[in-house]
């Protein structure tokens, strides 16, 4: 059980409330709304969830990153306008091209490396890189309160995932210690894998095409077909978290949607509705009729990154 406060980077305000009064009841076994804790399953997003997503998914300057990287010992990798484009760090120019371009990046990005090489190549990405605008290490821009939360739910005996858009190899790097989120807990999108013998060892390795999207309808059907439980939490950021925070909260007995809204523009920032990242529309109409946790960043939280006040 946690003593004395157990959310200290949430504001005393009716969200904080809601969240406390919610995990009480469901881990009180004397409570009508008790749940056993193996039925404890907590669900997160993580892009503008868990840790920050502007300017762009962090995954994907990484992307960019990797790419320049990889055109020093072969130019001939920028193949294409949105390949040179991104190995130039010119975001505009890629999402120009739209989702073709991104696919093209990616691509280029995360295929032809075994999946233990990739996630080195991401952790030393994320020892030396920094955010545009803050300077900070990006995963220090992880949302304290949002950790505090994740803590207090594993010590009232909750099992927690990430359940993301993000690519699966790449937040399987940084979860654990991030979040303490262990990687057969982080489920995200997939890139195909082929397997092989190279040298006399067995390897997987990453190829090119995405093999799934974890992102809309294909969160629940992902939470499903992998951890086999239904939610009773379930928390987003955006319109792509929408059919995760529905089916959790439409299961029986006592369930709890969360809606992280980004009303912060001095400490963070603040987008909703015409967002290309992160767009929330039918969250913010539909979720407070029904019943979900909306979190106002600028009120509800005394602080933001857990990397910087």
């Amino acid at each position: 059980m946690s003593l004395g406060d157990p959310l200290p980077s949430w504001n005393n305000n009716e969200a904080k409330k809601q969240i406390i009064e919610f995990v009480a009841a469901v881990t009180d076994p004397s409570d009508p709304d008790y749940v056993t804790p193996a039925q404890r399953i907590a669900v997160f997003d993580n892009d503008g969830t868990l840790w920050a997503e502007q300017p762009v998914y962090f995954q994907f300057i990484f992307a960019m990153d990797r790419l320049a990287n990889l055109a020093k010992d072969d130019p001939a990798i920028l193949s294409t306008p949105a390949l040179q484009a991104a190995a130039k760090g010119d975001l505009d120019t890629v999402l120009q091209g739209g989702h073709d371009a991104l696919i093209e990046v990616v691509n280029a990005s995360h295929s032809g490396v075994t999946v233990d090489e990739f996630q080195a190549d991401v952790a030393e990405w994320l020892d030396i890189a920094r955010h545009p605008s803050t300077g900070l290490p990006y995963n220090q821009m992880t949302y304290q309160p949002m950790v505090e939360l994740l803590s207090y739910l594993r010590d009232e005996g909750f099992k927690t995932f990430i359940v993301s858009g993000g690519g699966l190899h790449f937040m399987r790097v940084f979860a654990e210690d991030a979040y303490g989120i262990p990687p057969e807990q982080v489920l995200g999108t997939y890139g195909e894998t082929t397997f092989d013998t190279t040298n006399g060892q067995p390897v997987i390795a990453k190829a090119p095409g995405i093999a799934f999207v974890d992102d809309k309808e294909g969160k629940p059907i992902n939470i499903e077909r992998t951890i086999g439980r239904r939610p009773i939490i379930a928390a987003g950021n955006s319109d792509g978290d929408f059919a995760m925070i529905e089916w959790t909260t439409a299961g029986d007995g006592r369930r709890l949607g969360i809606l992280v809204h980004h009303t912060d523009a001095k400490r963070e920032w603040a987008y909703d509705r015409e967002s290309p990242v992160g767009k929330l529309v039918e969250g913010l109409e539909k979720g407070p009729e029904m019943g979900w946790v909306l979190v106002d960043m600028a009120n509800d939280w005394s602080r933001i990154y857990t990397g910087a006040n």
